[in-house]
């Protein structure tokens, strides 16, 4: 059992009336994590150690502050085995899904250390005479992070490695799932020396959710907000949030669509679509739920996607002759197999895979899905993806816009001045030419359009989220008034 308290100004302590909350394995069901249950005066105080940290962390040079972005780095790096068993037993992850998750996160700590010095502004022409007009970006505050279980060494780090960089301190608000693999990152951040208060990390039981979130927002040290979530939950912080002028950075749902036209490397597309759509069991949010598939080549593709799906098995993280993990819980169990049933019950083929009675489910291709079909318009957000059959280049651009989403996208074809043009006409934050829907890299601007949400995390993108840009000038000689 792993146990864990709030971590506030540095320091580790209860939660408000000692309350705790249990997190269990998917698969087992056994008790993996106890948990600090945080209270609204707990969150109320995270922000204000936060707030207290500000101005001594702020007043760094862009030099100490790099330093000590990447002594965390490291000290990420030395905790990869305890970060491994964390999200193997609380979210069913394969330990190699786990190592690469800290792997990305290093990264990213070590891109937010570079874009230290990088956090400029510019010289602007005035037409008062003798005025030295600036574009200054300054930090902001305090900035409160949420992020989800799915790739939670990832996705956490992310919610606060480039806000640390320009400045901020920040409240990381742990996921209900996988509490103790986001209690790591403050740990490691702590032990990193980077001071008291600059990182604080509040755990919830998920029915508080709601409130620990609402007085986090609504708490007047608090100035930027990111979330990475689902749309449902995006929208409920983006409106408490606007109640507030508080601007908000999300990266929600998506429906990727992977288009596949009839001069593509069929061998190639297949790969890249067997990893967009199953790796992690599909739970990522930039994973391929629609294969968006020509006519012409509809067949042996679907053929070939099939047998590399067969060939892939889940079950148990801990057993390495598995490639693929288990479902965070036996809610999503239902909802896929729901979706699946829809599907097959309105005349969709069932190619591979198929409903499962446990978290464990395999890989499912669904081919001949129509649009009347609940899965060709809702994100599955597991190891089920749809196909749909097209019959030339521009009904396949309409389908793959036919989603209120738009967070990734492929396009598969030989022809690269062709899969441009095609890529530009999708309606996307992001679009990769004969590759997979799932990438990442910490210096790419990584968000997505329509529901898919707004604002860029990721490299140099990620500084105008978390900081505000300032209009300062210097009179460096006599100004005439009116009077």
């Amino acid at each position: 059992m792993h146990t864990l308290e709030l971590l506030i100004a540095g320091q580790a302590c209860p939660a408000a009336g000692g309350k705790t909350f249990t997190r269990n394995n998917p698969l087992s069901g056994e008790a993996v994590t106890q948990a600090a249950a945080a209270t609204v005066a707990d969150a109320e105080r995270a922000a204000e150690a936060a707030q207290a940290a500000f101005p001594a962390w702020s007043a760094l040079g862009p030099g100490e502050r790099r330093a000590r972005l990447l002594k965390a780095a490291d000290t990420m790096e030395a905790h990869q085995a305890e970060f491994t068993t964390l999200m193997v037993d609380e979210t069913g992850a394969t330990p190699g899904w786990a190592g690469f998750n800290v792997t990305i996160a290093a990264s990213m700590l070590r891109e937010a250390a570079a874009l230290t010095t990088q956090i400029g502004g510019e010289v602007i022409p005035s037409d008062v005479p003798d005025s030295l007009a600036m574009g200054v970006r300054v930090p902001c505050g305090v900035v409160l992070g949420i992020a989800p279980w799915n790739a939670p060494v990832i996705l956490g780090t992310r919610a606060i490695a480039t806000a640390l960089a320009c400045g901020n301190t920040v409240v990381l608000k742990a996921s209900e799932q996988c509490p103790a693999t986001h209690h790591l990152i403050g740990r490691v951040l702590n032990e990193a020396g980077l001071g008291d208060g600059v990182v604080n990390i509040i755990t919830n039981a998920p029915e508080q959710a709601g409130e620990v979130v609402g007085a986090l927002i609504d708490h007047p040290a608090v100035r930027r907000i990111n979330f990475t979530g689902s749309t449902q939950v995006g929208r409920i912080i983006a409106e408490r949030a606007a109640h507030q002028l508080k601007p908000v950075l999300l990266e929600l749902g998506g429906k990727a669509p992977f288009v596949v036209l009839e001069d593509a490397d069929l061998d190639a597309a297949v790969d890249a679509a067997a990893f967009g759509a199953f790796f992690n069991q599909g739970q990522i949010c930039m994973s391929t739920e629609r294969l968006v598939v020509v006519d012409a080549v509809a067949d042996i593709f679907a053929e070939k996607l099939a047998q590399k799906a067969k060939s892939l098995r889940a079950g148990d993280p801990r057993d390495e002759s598995v490639a693929l993990g288990t479902l965070v819980n036996r809610e999503s169990v239902t909802k896929l197999n729901a979706l699946i049933d829809d599907a097959v019950g309105k005349g969709a083929r069932l190619a591979s895979g198929g409903p499962a009675d446990s978290v464990v489910m395999q890989p499912t291709l669904i081919d001949g899905v129509t649009k009347e079909m609940r899965l060709y318009s809702e994100e599955s957000f597991g190891p089920v993806v749809a196909m749909v059959r097209v019959k030339d280049e521009e009904e396949a651009i309409n389908v793959a816009n036919d989603s209120e989403y738009g967070l990734s996208a492929a396009v598969f074809s030989r022809d690269l001045a062709r899969a441009m043009n095609v890529a530009k006409r999708i309606e996307s934050g992001i679009c990769h030419i004969n590759a997979p829907t799932v990438h990442d890299e910490p210096q790419m601007p990584f968000g997505g359009v329509k529901s898919s949400g707004y604002g860029r995390f990721g490299g140099k993108a990620g500084i105008a989220e978390f900081t505000e840009l300032r209009w300062m000038t210097v009179q460096t000689g006599p100004r005439h008034y009116p009077f």
